[in-house]
C-alpha cells in the first residue's frame, strides 16, 4: 500500500504529497520547496502521452536541418572511431575485425521515431488526474503485453523526442538522440563547429563508447551475449580500466566521501573515449585547414570549452551525496576534467605544465579507444 501511494503522489490528496516530498525532496536531495504544480503536470502528460507531446515539439522545434546536420556529426564521429580502432596498440587483428563488425552494425536514430505511437485507444478526462494516471499505466502494459511472442520492433524509441538525453541500447546495438538534446549547452544550431564537436560531439561519441565499455563490450554486433574478445585482449583493456578506476576513486566532491570508480566505470570509459573521438572527428572536419581563432581562443581551446560547459551544474550537499552512493555517472565537474585531463589535446591546447591543477604527465594519461 505504501508504495503504491507513493508511486501515484503526484495524483493524489495534498497531505499524500507533503509526505512524499518530505522523503524524496527534503531528506534525500536537500531541496526546500516543490517544484510548481504546473510542472508536475507536465512531467505527468510527458509520461502518458509522450510520443504525442513529441510530434508537436519536432514540428515546432527541430528542423530537417538539424537532423541533417546531427546526421553529418554522428558519421564523422563513427568514421573517427573506426580510424581509432585500427590504430589500437592493445588489441590483436581478430578482436580489432570483431570491433569493427559490431561499429559497422550500429543502428543511429536522431531526433524523433519514424513511426509514432498510437494513443487513440487511450481515454483521458478531465479533472480526473488519478484516473488519467491509472489508465495510462493500464494501456501500457496492456501495449508492453501485446509484444509478447512478436518479433522485436527495432523501430520503437525509449525516449520521447523532447527527452534532453541520449542512450546506447547494448541488446538492439542502437545509439539515439531525441530532438530536445540539439540545444545549448550541447548544440548551437549558429555556433560554430569547434564549440559543437566539444558539447554534442562529446555526447555522441559517449554513446557510441558505451558500446565497448565494461559492459557494452560483453555486447556483439548483433545485439547478442557473446565473448568475441581473446583472453589477452579483454585482461590488456581491464589492466587500462584498472588505471580510470583509481583516478576516479581518488576524487572527493564532499568531504570524506569519494566517487566510486568501480561503480562509475562504464560512463567514465564512455566519457573518456567520447571526447577523445569527438576530438578526432573535429580535427577530421576541418578537412587540414586551420580553425579560425574567435574572441582570442583557439578552436582546439573551445572545443575544450564546449565540452566543459555541457557539464556545468548546481546541486545541494544532499543530492551530491544521494548521486554518489547510487548513480553511475560521476559527479558532473569530474565528468568534464576528469576525461581532459587524459587528453594530450587538452594539455597542447592550454600549454599545461607542472604544478598547474590540471597537469598530468604523458606517460600517466589514460587512453582506451
Amino acid at each position: 500500500t505504501l508504495r503504491a501511494l507513493d508511486a501515484r503522489a503526484d495524483v493524489l490528496p495534498q497531505a499524500i504529497r507533503d509526505a512524499a516530498f518530505a522523503f524524496h525532496g527534503t531528506a534525500l536531495t536537500g531541496a526546500k520547496a516543490e517544484r510548481p504544480r504546473w510542472q508536475k503536470a507536465v512531467d505527468n502528460v510527458n509520461g502518458a502521452l509522450g510520443e504525442a507531446v513529441g510530434q508537436v515539439y519536432v514540428q515546432r522545434h527541430f528542423p530537417a536541418a538539424d537532423k541533417a546536420r546531427m546526421l553529418t556529426l554522428v558519421n564523422n564521429l563513427l568514421a573517427a572511431y573506426k580510424t581509432s580502432i585500427d590504430r589500437l596498440t592493445w588489441m590483436t587483428p581478430a578482436t580489432k575485425a570483431a570491433a569493427q563488425d559490431k561499429l559497422s552494425k550500429y543502428m543511429v536514430k536522431i531526433g524523433y521515431p519514424d513511426n509514432w505511437r498510437d494513443y487513440s485507444k487511450l481515454e483521458v478526462r478531465a479533472g480526473d488526474a488519478l484516473g488519467n494516471d491509472e489508465r495510462a499505466n493500464d494501456f501500457n502494459w496492456r501495449r508492453e503485453a501485446a509484444k509478447a511472442g512478436k518479433p522485436v520492433d527495432r523501430r520503437e524509441w525509449a525516449m520521447t523526442p523532447q527527452t534532453v538525453n541520449a542512450y546506447y541500447n547494448p541488446t538492439l546495438n542502437e545509439i539515439v538522440f531525441p530532438a530536445a538534446i540539439l540545444q545549448p549547452p550541447f548544440y548551437n544550431p549558429k555556433g560554430d563547429d569547434a564549440v559543437n564537436y566539444g558539447g554534442i560531439g562529446g555526447v555522441i561519441g559517449h554513446e557510441i563508447s558505451h558500446g565497448f565499455d565494461d559492459q557494452g563490450s560483453q555486447f556483439d554486433g548483433d545485439g547478442a551475449l557473446r565473448n568475441w574478445w581473446s583472453d589477452a585482449d579483454r585482461k590488456a583493456f581491464e589492466a587500462v580500466t584498472s588505471k580510470l578506476v583509481a583516478q576516479y576513486d581518488a576524487y572527493e566532491p564532499l568531504p570524506g566521501k569519494h566517487v566510486n570508480g568501480r561503480l562509475t566505470l562504464g560512463e567514465n570509459i564512455a566519457d573518456l573515449s567520447g571526447l577523445q573521438i569527438a576530438y578526432k572527428a573535429y580535427q577530421r572536419s576541418l578537412g587540414g585547414k586551420p580553425a579560425p581563432v574567435i574572441d582570442g581562443l583557439t578552436g582546439a581551446q573551445r572545443f575544450f570549452m564546449g565540452w566543459s560547459q555541457a557539464w556545468r551544474e548546481k546541486s545541494r550537499d544532499e543530492r551530491r551525496l544521494q548521486t554518489l552512493t547510487v548513480d553511475p555517472h560521476s559527479p558532473p565537474e569530474f565528468r568534464a576534467n576528469g576525461a581532459a585531463v587524459n587528453h594530450d589535446g587538452f594539455h597542447e591546447a592550454f600549454k599545461t605544465k607542472p604544478g598547474d591543477k590540471m597537469y598530468k604527465a604523458a606517460g600517466e594519461r589514460i587512453r582506451i579507444w
